[in-house]
């Protein structure tokens, strides 16, 4: 089990001899990294102290989209938004395409089967949350584990399942896109959430999950579309419409009453 990623074991990382990780900045929750030639923002949270959650429908009943229009619902409920990041992918009209889970109530049903696109490049998989512990989990040991979790989003593919990557990544692919990703460390409780500052392919960012992160199990999110809130790091991305968003939230402090 490891601990949240931190300035020394950043610098001690080096799974693979040309690729040692670099942290350049450091912010409470967000760090940007060097790894193997490209530069990555990385937010690690923990699911057992910090609210994790999922989102998609604001009170007046349309996706929130923007991560202006969700800062500001939370704001509304004597909370901040500390941390937020599209999460996972959506139809036209901005609904998921894979099983969401928001607040325990199932919005859309797991998708199980091949088919185009990135989503189901096959193996896919859930990062779900669930009673103080967080998980990435291949689709159909999901559906078998019966798993009955508070939040959950399924995209795809898996960047790393069991320690491995997706078989189908290879590492001169000129595919490259800004991307970003969820993986879970073994203690299923530290949460890292990525994205890259500059295009890259599916090979180099599942690589930052398994080598430099040590995160056994990793989701892709999404590419063209990636976005990130971070205020603290002074992250604020908008543009195209988003559909499901992951966020971490932080209720403000009651009034001293003395004053204190």
């Amino acid at each position: 089990m490891r601990a949240a990623l931190s300035l020394i074991a950043i610098a001690a990382l080096g799974a693979c001899a040309h690729a040692e990780p670099v942290k350049t900045t450091d912010t409470s929750n967000c760090e940007q990294v060097g790894f193997d030639g490209a530069d990555f923002t990385v937010c690690h949270f923990n699911a057992a102290t910090d609210e994790i959650r999922l989102f998609h429908t604001a009170p007046d009943g349309r996706p929130f989209a923007q991560f202006s229009r969700l800062s500001e619902t939370v704001f509304a409920n004597d909370a901040e938004l500390i941390f937020a990041m599209n999460a996972g992918m959506y139809h036209p009209d901005r609904s998921p395409v894979g099983l969401y889970i928001e607040d325990g109530e199932t919005v859309r049903s797991l998708v199980r089967g091949d088919g185009p696109g990135n989503f189901q490049l096959l193996p896919n998989g859930v990062f779900w949350i669930d009673d103080g512990l967080a998980g990435v989990t291949e689709t159909e040991a999901y559906a078998e584990a019966e798993l009955d979790p508070v939040h959950a989003t399924q995209s795809g593919p898996l960047l790393v399942l069991d320690g491995e990557l997706h078989p189908a990544f290879r590492e001169a692919s000129d595919s490259l896109f800004i991307r970003n990703g969820v993986g879970v460390a073994e203690d299923g409780q530290t949460v890292f959430f990525a994205i890259s500052s500059e295009p890259v392919n599916f090979h180099h960012f599942a690589r930052l999950f398994r080598d430099a992160l040590e995160t056994p199990n990793a989701l892709f999110l999404d590419g063209k579309v990636s976005k990130l809130y971070a205020p603290e790091f002074n992250r604020h991305d908008f543009g195209f419409g988003m559909g499901p968003i992951v966020g971490v939230v932080r209720p403000f402090l009651p009034d001293d009453p003395e004053g204190e």
